[in-house]
């Protein structure tokens, strides 16, 4: 591979150990991880495996205990806190803790503010924003008065607003609707095609078919990292998911049951779009 081609790390973890003041029990454990710049990330685990630790140790929201975080090069620590903070923007579970704005345009406005952003260029990284989200329509509207996905767009709009090499997605998706999900997921797809390498997105979730959808998957069980690959080697051993306290995918529901049936179903991995499309060819030669 030549120089240029080289992929750059964007996320790096070196032993990192975390356990919260109130716990015995670590949170995360001697855990190390690389991730390159503009892969599309899925972190999956049941809910305390430590997800969201993770998350908020890449934030800088918690210092590691033990081991080594760098993004993009520069060392998560106090002294770095605030470059740490524009390299990498947050969507919480529950947009309405973010807001502050009283209307969508001044929410997107208000980190820039706060960073002393010039009034003519905020303006324009508010509507490029806003536009990048589909949410322009909505930039004098009253955040209270959006739905959960409009929310979560503007939520991300915020976020990439400041221009963040890292854009992580924290259970962003689990206080919507499917419908919602699927729009979110959509709309990952298209920011991961329109900036490319400039950025990388993290997915922490427990939405199976949300992580599908990523370059990769990272497996979190009890704080420790158990695996990594791609989707179709990841769900494609149901029995490993169990065990895990994870859901099996619908579309590898959907084969053990036909297989019980005595038909014969794809052996690789299918999403539930793959599935469907199978289904269609199946049904048009019989």
């Amino acid at each position: 591979m030549k120089e240029s081609e080289k992929m750059t790390t964007m996320i790096e973890l070196k032993n990192v150990s975390y356990t919260y003041p109130s716990s015995e029990q670590p949170a995360l454990v001697d855990l190390s991880l690389e991730i390159e710049a503009g892969e599309w990330i899925a972190i999956i685990g049941h809910n305390g495996s430590g997800k969201s630790t993770l998350a908020k140790l890449l934030n800088y929201l918690l210092q590691p205990n033990a081991g080594e975080i760098k993004i993009n090069g520069i060392e998560a620590n106090a002294e770095n806190v605030w470059e740490i903070r524009d390299l990498v923007g947050m969507v919480f579970q529950n947009p309405d803790n973010q807001f502050v704005g009283a209307t969508v345009v001044d929410d997107v406005a208000f980190g820039m503010e706060n960073r002393g952003v010039p009034r003519e260029q905020m303006l324009t990284k508010v509507e490029a924003s806003l536009r990048r989200v589909h949410m322009w329509d909505f930039a004098e509207r009253e955040p209270a008065r959006l739905s959960g996905g409009q929310k979560q767009r503007v939520a991300i709009a915020s976020a990439l607003a400041l221009e963040p090499k890292v854009l992580i997605l924290d259970e962003a998706t689990s206080m919507l609707d499917p419908q919602g999900r699927r729009e979110m997921v959509s709309l990952v797809r298209e920011l991961k095609a329109e900036l490319g390498n400039e950025l990388t997105v993290l997915s922490i979730t427990h939405d199976i078919e949300e992580a599908a959808s990523a370059d990769r998957v990272i497996v979190i069980n009890d704080g420790v990292l158990e695996e990594q690959g791609q989707p179709a080697e990841i769900f494609g051993d149901a029995h490993k998911l169990e065990n895990f306290g994870l859901n099996v995918p619908f579309a590898e529901q959907l084969k053990a049951k036909l297989a019980e049936r005595g038909i014969e179903v794809p052996q690789q991995y299918e999403t539930i779009e793959g599935m469907v499309d199978w289904l269609w060819q199946s049904i048009s030669t019989k």
